[in-house]
């Protein structure tokens, strides 16, 4: 008989629905706990997932459990404590981003998992869209030849008004780096799984909404080790026509040597090579969950790795090239130069 995980999850904010629905139909796990420090919202999600006992204290609850792996759903602030405490007692994590306030505590937290010889992976669930990943099947393939550019606009509209952000994350307000550090994270991410490695940054950011904190809008220029360049052109502030700008978040064009390929806002994709005529790109894909089912993509491939003892894909070493990138992002929208990335110095203004 295959093994079964223990997990215990620590959070019951907005987005952890999502993660404990696909736990939920992943065998392989048993979510046996939770907490959150609200009672009445981790009750919720307990009758709702099937998750029989709830802790006011997660240190009492990773102690007395002492399951395989946590899933930590809270702010950011807290998962350097969170994933300390449980490394610390050999019980592996799964962390949501953003993985910490800063790039050296986002490092901190990674290096204590190393140490502490304990499996550990972020959250970061763009790049297993299910577009993503026929994109890279597409690419892999070699059906365009190499890539050359990539473009993507991204306008969730959720964020013109007085009482932005109120209804569902309200911390977003609040929060001195906006767009980038929560929301274009996830392009640069998925942006690295398809491209390889930005070795240059140019950004442009501001502020519309004068109700919040950070920015809100901007444009992002990378470009990659490979010769690519990529721009992600993202506003929260304006509306996207389509009727559900979070299925997709946004439109793609990605030019190569050999043709190029489209996805619009729907998830519909075409492609042209060079000299021919368009043809639709068919793949599975459905409404599910968050963004396309990507939630339980990323568990599944966490479960499945974890069970045959192999690497993650979103390590949290390889999520450190990521948010060096966001970094060069921020400097360059401070500097308005140009930053390079180098290869063991981090970002550095040309």
């Amino acid at each position: 008989m295959q093994r079964r995980l223990r997990a215990v999850g620590i959070g019951a904010g907005y987005f952890s629905g999502y993660q404990y629905e696909a736990w939920g139909r992943i065998p392989e796990v048993r979510l046996v706990a939770m907490h959150n420090r609200t009672e009445s919202k981790a009750r919720r999600l307990m009758r709702i997932h099937g998750i029989p006992r709830y802790y006011g204290d997660w240190r009492e609850m990773i102690a007395h459990e002492r399951p395989d792996f946590v899933d930590v759903i809270t702010p950011p602030e807290t998962h350097a404590e969170m994933c300390a405490f449980a490394a610390g007692r050999g019980v592996g994590v799964i962390c949501q981003k953003p993985l910490a306030p800063t790039l050296a505590e986002s490092a901190a937290i990674v290096r204590q998992a190393k140490d502490a010889g304990v499996r550990f992976m972020v959250h970061e669930n763009f790049r297993w869209q299910p577009w993503y990943r026929k994109i890279r099947a597409v690419l892999d393939g070699g059906a365009l030849g190499r890539p050359t550019h990539m473009y993507f606009r991204m306008r969730t509209g959720d964020g013109w008004t007085e009482d932005a952000y109120l209804d569902r994350q309200p911390f977003f307000r609040d929060y001195p780096r906006l767009l980038v550090y929560e929301t274009a994270v996830h392009f640069i991410d998925t942006f690295r799984y398809l491209l390889g490695e930005v070795t240059d940054v140019y950004a442009r950011l501001r502020r519309l909404n004068p109700a919040i904190r950070g920015e809100d809008e901007g444009q992002i220029l990378l470009a990659f080790a490979g010769g690519a360049t990529a721009i992600i052109d993202a506003n929260r502030y304006n509306e996207a026509e389509t009727p559900n700008p979070r299925f997709t978040f946004g439109e793609l064009r990605l030019d190569c040597t050999g043709g190029h390929l489209a996805m619009e806002a729907d998830s519909s994709m075409r492609m042209k090579p060079l000299g021919q005529p368009v043809r639709a790109v068919d793949y599975d894909r459905e409404d599910r969950n968050f963004a396309g089912d990507c939630v339980y993509a990323l568990q599944r491939h966490f479960t499945d790795r974890w069970l045959a003892g192999l690497p993650f894909e979103s390590s949290g070493e390889d999520y450190l090239r990521t948010l060096a990138v966001v970094d060069a992002v921020y400097e360059s929208a401070r500097s308005r130069q140009a930053v390079r990335l180098g290869a063991t110095e981090g970002p550095r203004s040309l």
